[in-house]
C-alpha cells in the first residue's frame, strides 16, 4: 500500500510530495523450533499417538459385519458403532456441535488453549511433520544452516529435501485416504485404489485433503494459528485471572540478563531470567512468552520444559515460566491455592448447560423410536369406485427401520367402519417386514364400503405396531380418506 504525504519547505511555494511504501502484511520469518524434552513434551507425544490411533484406526473397526464408523452420504445413513442415524436425525448432530462448542469454552475458561496445544489437527500434524524434519535434516541450527545461503544446492541438500518431502507426502496421502474412508467403506476404497478405479469425487477429495495436510503442516504451520484460526481471536473473552495459562513470572525474572553460573544475580541486580532466548527457540509459533499472554500462544508448554532445564543448569528454582493463573502469579500463590478459585460463576454456568444438554441428548438417544413412518396420498388418483361396492384411496407408505435388526410391523387403518388396508394385488395387508437399517416404500389401497360412508373428506389414522412386544416400535400417522360425490 502506498501512503502519500505533502511537505512544504521555506521559500518554496510548491509542496514536496513524499511517497512512503508500507506493506499491510507482515513478511513471514521462517521459524525453526528447537527440540525439547520434559513433561509437557511427553504429554504432546501422548496426544499425538492417541489422536492418530483414533483417526487412522476407527475406519478399520467392524461392527455387525459393517464398518463401525461410516458417514455414508450415498445411502444417507450415518453409522456410529451400534447407532444408525438418518437425515431426519439432524437434531443429534446439532446437539453434538453445541456440546463441542460449549466444552471448548469450558476447557478454555479453566485451562486455556489445551485443545490447540495438544489435540488440534493443525498442531498434531505440525508436530509429526517437524519430527520428520528433525530426523532428516537435524535440529534447529542444522536446519538453519541447511536453508541458509552459505549452503548451496548440492546432492546432499537435494537428497535431504527430497526424503523429507517424500515422507511428508506419504503421510499426507495416507491422511487423505483415511479421511475418505469415513465417507466410503475403507476396504472398498482400498480395492478401488489398487485397481485404479477411484471415482472422480473420491480422487478430488483424496488429493485435496492430502494437499491441505501437506501445505498446512509442512509450510504454513503457525500462520494457520495466527491468521486463519478464529479461535485464537476470541479466546481472550473466555480467559480471566483465574484461568490456567502459560505465564512468565516477571517479578522473579526481571531484570533479565546473562551471567555465569557462579555469579550471584542478586549482587548484579538481575532476576532469574538469563536471557538465553531458548523459550523463544522452542516455541512453535515463534513468540516470546516473556512479553505476556498473546493470542498466538497455543499453550503447548514447550517454553516451560525449556526454561526448567535452564533453571536446573543454573541451580535456580523451577517455575520461572509455569502453568498457573494470573491471580496466583500476582499474589505469589501456589497452584493448589489457585485451584480453589476454579468453581467460579462462568465455570458453573458452562458446566450446568453442558450437563443438561448431555442428559437431554442421552435420554433422547436411548428412548428414540427406531421406527419412522411417512404416509403420502397419491395425488394422481384421489378416489375410485371398485365393483360398485367399495371406495378406494391410494397411498404410499414409507417405513424406516433405524435399528440393526429386522422389524416386523403390523399395519392397520382406523377411523371409518370396515376399513381395510390392501396391497397392490388387492390382498389385505396384516404386517410387513423391514430389513435392518433400511427403509421400505410400499403402495397401499385403503378400501371402505360405499354404503358405510358419505361423500366428503374423512379423517383416518394409520396404526403401525411392532410385533416384537416393544411398545416403542409403534407409530400413528394421520391422513384423510376422500369419498367422491
Amino acid at each position: 500500500m502506498n501512503q502519500t504525504s505533502a511537505t512544504q519547505t521555506a521559500g518554496d511555494s510548491k509542496p514536496v510530495i513524499e511517497i512512503v511504501e508500507q506493506s499491510l502484511y507482515e513478511v513471514r520469518k521462517h521459524i525453526y523450533p528447537r527440540s525439547v524434552s520434559g513433561p509437557f513434551a511427553s504429554w504432546r507425544l501422548v496426544f499425538v499417538v492417541l489422536t492418530q490411533l483414533l483417526y487412522y484406526g476407527l475406519p478399520w473397526l467392524s461392527w455387525n459385519d459393517r464398518q463401525a464408523v461410516l458417514f455414508d452420504l450415498v445411502q444417507r445413513k450415518f453409522y456410529i458403532f451400534g447407532l444408525v442415524l438418518w437425515p431426519q436425525d439432524v437434531i443429534y448432530l446439532t446437539l453434538l456441535l453445541i456440546l463441542s462448542a460449549l466444552s471448548l469454552f469450558l476447557f478454555t475458561a479453566v485451562a486455556g488453549r489445551l485443545f490447540c496445544g495438544y489435540a488440534c489437527p493443525q498442531t498434531v500434524y505440525t508436530e509429526i511433520f517437524m519430527w520428520i524434519e528433525r530426523k532428516v535434516e537435524g535440529d534447529r541450527f542444522a536446519r538453519i544452516r541447511l536453508d541458509g545461503e552459505e549452503w548451496p544446492w548440492s546432492f546432499k541438500k537435494w537428497r535431504l529435501k527430497i526424503i523429507k518431502h517424500a515422507l511428508w507426502i506419504a503421510i499426507a496421502l495416507w491422511t487423505g485416504f483415511t479421511f475418505i474412508g469415513y465417507f466410503t467403506p475403507i476396504k472398498e476404497l482400498s480395492a478401488n485404489i489398487l485397481a485404479f478405479s477411484l471415482g472422480p469425487w473420491q480422487t478430488f477429495w483424496l488429493f485435496f485433503y492430502s494437499f491441505a495436510t501437506w501445505g498446512n503442516a509442512g509450510f504454513m504451520r503457525e500462520q494457520v494459528c495466527k491468521y486463519m484460526c478464529p479461535y485464537a481471536r476470541f479466546q481472550s473473552v473466555m480467559v480471566d485471572k483465574d484461568t490456567f495459562v502459560v505465564t512468565y513470572d516477571k517479578m522473579r525474572g526481571e531484570p533479565r540478563g546473562s551471567r555465569n553460573k557462579s555469579e550471584n544475580q542478586a549482587q548484579k541486580g538481575l532476576g532469574d531470567c538469563v536471557d538465553c532466548s531458548i523459550c523463544v527457540q522452542v516455541c512453535p509459533t515463534g513468540i516470546d512468552i516473556r512479553d505476556g499472554l498473546q493470542y498466538m500462544c497455543i499453550g503447548c508448554g514447550a517454553c516451560i520444559d525449556a526454561c526448567n532445564q535452564v533453571m536446573d543448569k543454573m541451580r535456580y528454582p523451577k517455575g520461572l515460566v509455569r502453568y498457573t493463573t494470573e491471580r496466583a502469579m500476582l499474589n505469589r500463590e501456589s497452584n493448589q491455592s489457585a485451584r480453589s478459585h476454579l468453581f467460579r460463576p462462568r465455570i458453573l454456568i458452562y458446566s450446568s448447560i453442558i450437563f443438561v444438554l448431555i442428559s437431554v441428548f442421552l435420554f433422547s438417544l436411548f428412548t428414540r423410536n427406531p421406527l419412522r413412518v411417512d404416509v403420502m396420498r397419491d395425488r394422481g388418483a384421489l378416489a375410485r369406485e371398485v365393483d360398485g361396492r367399495y371406495i378406494e384411496n391410494v397411498y404410499r407408505i414409507q417405513l424406516m427401520n433405524s435399528s440393526e435388526s429386522p422389524m416386523r410391523v403390523a399395519v392397520k387403518a382406523t377411523g371409518l367402519p370396515d376399513i381395510a388396508v390392501l396391497d397392490a394385488g388387492g390382498k389385505v395387508i396384516h404386517s410387513v417386514v423391514i430389513a435392518p437399517a433400511s427403509n421400505l416404500l410400499i403402495p397401499v389401497k385403503v378400501s371402505v364400503a360405499i354404503n358405510e360412508v358419505i361423500s366428503g373428506s374423512h379423517p383416518i389414522q394409520f396404526e403401525f405396531r411392532g410385533l416384537e412386544g416393544e411398545q416403542i416400535r409403534s407409530r400413528d400417522e394421520k391422513s384423510s380418506f376422500i369419498v367422491p360425490r
